[in-house]
């Protein structure tokens, strides 16, 4: 009986935890992670004076946190109403899979791309937000079209140079700068367009595809290692196998699936 009495309490811790990792979901690659951070250690303190019965603790605390919700609220306004609209709408990884989606407007971008011997520098965000990224480029918000990376990655447009950051269905930014890889073990003969597409992937979970500008040829980076001389259906085939292994997180099972199936794939392209 004692037993089953503890499933209302655990069915609150459950749905407590749910909401707070979904709420870090939803800032993830904005500045408000970071007060979202010190929020939760300011709470966990709250809890502690509570606990130990320290009232003058407390009772600055209560004050200061009536306060510090109020101003979260003015402070972080742009981020909540784009979070509250996340919420309202599929999620991001759906919208990437779907049939005719941003997945294959980028795929078919790459291969006019490809045949045109126009170089190109694609980031596409997965967990790792790539806020730091997007803000040393020029900003963009746009829906993903091929027409549009087409325009971007033009020689003679102005914006050609650095790389494009995808987050969902939107174009974020053109022209960001990616950090290049110190890995010694890459070969010198690949550039810097490469090196930076390799680079990213290393501090970031992103995928970047990168297509050259000497020989059109497609390459995609994932987790640090770049996978060379791709055609599109090959490009199709491991973008939509590490986004829809991205989109079953919240199942144990399939995050150790993703962890697996992605280095497989991986090591399996990197050795062809």
């Amino acid at each position: 009986m004692d037993i089953l009495s503890l499933w209302r309490p655990i069915l609150e811790i459950l749905i407590l935890w749910s909401f707070v990792y979904l709420l870090f979901r939803l800032f993830q690659g904005t500045r408000a992670v970071q007060v979202l951070m010190g929020l939760t250690v300011f709470v966990f303190i709250f809890l502690i004076a509570k606990l130990l019965g320290l009232q003058s603790i407390n009772w600055v605390m209560e004050k200061l946190l009536a306060i510090g919700v109020i101003a979260i609220l003015i402070i972080f306004q742009p981020e909540l109403r784009r979070a509250l609209a996340r919420l309202g709408q599929n999620t991001m990884l759906s919208s990437l899979l779907k049939e005719g989606g941003p997945l294959d407007e980028i795929v078919d971008a790459c291969q006019m791309l490809s045949e045109k011997r126009i170089g190109a520098l694609i980031a596409i965000q997965r967990e790792i937000g790539l806020k730091n990224f997007t803000e040393s480029g020029v900003p963009v918000d746009a829906k993903v079209s091929s027409e549009l990376l087409m325009t971007i990655f033009h020689p003679k447009s102005p914006m050609h140079d650095g790389g494009v950051v995808i987050i969902g269905d939107r174009i974020a930014s053109c022209a960001s700068l990616f950090p290049l890889t110190q890995n010694a073990s890459i070969s010198k003969m690949l550039g810097t367009r490469h090196r930076a597409g390799i680079g990213l992937t290393e501090e970031t979970d992103a995928v970047t595809l990168i297509v050259s500008e000497e020989t059109g040829k497609i390459a995609l980076s994932v987790y640090g290692k770049l996978t060379k001389d791709l055609d599109v259906d090959g490009v199709k085939r491991i973008l939509k196998s590490l986004f829809k292994s991205n989109s079953d997180r919240f199942s144990l099972f399939n995050l150790w699936r993703t962890f697996r199936d992605g280095n497989e794939l991986v090591h399996k392209k990197s050795s062809t």
